[in-house]
């Protein structure tokens, strides 16, 4: 499997014995004007773990516009995702596995589906109602993988600035078309990604932020809007600053000209030579 090839199938928590080489991570999640104005909650999600390993797991959804309770679909589905793959003992026993990744990443997407039918049915709600995107990116200082349902993307850059899109929004024949993760057909839209690179940089967006950062048909990241943010996060120093800084950004007339969605961004670095 390669980059072309698809698999078929805001909070973080760093343990006390992450050492000096872990990722920096920066994430906000910001409600659009839109949903303000509609008086409509925040529907996306956003969550993050360091492993062992120097591994960072990310997940990010987008509840569905037109679902009742999807905010509560997307938080869902990012923490059982989250927890499943944390789960897993010796995650990066060997980073090339590609079949190992393909059945964590299924387990996990899995795991996110059956959490949501359980939510649904613990509050007597149709499963429909809790509908959400989901995308959920594996960072090792080897390997980078991720799988996608819906929109938003994946975006990384290796140490030469290179940047490429890891993922991207589905391009359908209809404005706002978009699947969503308790699909009958999920492991047949599941679009998943392996990238056999040293990753320096990984950025996971919800679709609010898509049309500002990568360059449509094609998808290509935009480097005017990357290159500011990679280098933010590379020299945060102070978590909570950052993440202050982060969400003035979203939140700032120029960006919500462009985008009156809900826009969630995780940004990350991995230090090192």
């Amino acid at each position: 499997m390669n980059v072309e090839t698809p698999i078929p199938i805001v909070d973080g928590v760093v343990p006390a014995s992450e050492t000096t080489s872990s990722w920096q991570v920066v994430a906000a999640v910001v409600r659009g004007v839109r949903h303000e104005a509609s008086g409509i909650p925040c529907q996306d999600a956003c969550h993050w773990r360091m492993a062992s390993e120097g591994v960072l797991i990310a997940a990010v959804a987008d509840g569905a516009s037109s679902a009742a309770h999807s905010e509560i679909g997307s938080a869902v589905a990012t923490q059982a995702a989250i927890d499943t793959l944390c789960a897993v003992q010796c995650l990066t026993d060997d980073p090339h596995d590609l079949t190992r990744w393909e059945q964590h990443l299924t387990e996990a997407l899995k795991a996110a589906v059956i959490a949501i039918q359980n939510e649904a049915d613990s509050r007597q709600l149709p499963v429909r109602d809790l509908a959400t995107t989901l995308i959920l990116v594996i960072a090792t200082p080897q390997v980078t993988v991720a799988v996608q349902i819906g929109d938003g993307a994946v975006v990384v850059g290796d140490r030469n600035g290179k940047l490429i899109a890891l993922t991207s929004p589905l391009v359908g024949d209809y404005v706002n078309e978009t699947d969503f993760l308790c699909s009958p057909n999920l492991l047949k839209i599941a679009q998943g990604r392996y990238w056999p690179i040293a990753p320096r940089f990984v950025a996971i967006f919800s679709d609010g932020l898509q049309r500002l950062a990568l360059q449509m048909p094609e998808a290509d990241p935009h480097p005017g809007f990357f290159s500011p943010l990679f280098k933010f996060v590379s020299e945060t120093t102070e978590p909570s600053s950052a993440e202050d800084q982060l969400k003035t950004f979203l939140q700032s007339p120029r960006l919500r000209a462009r985008t009156d969605d809900d826009t969630t961004l995780l940004l990350a670095h991995l230090p090192g030579e």
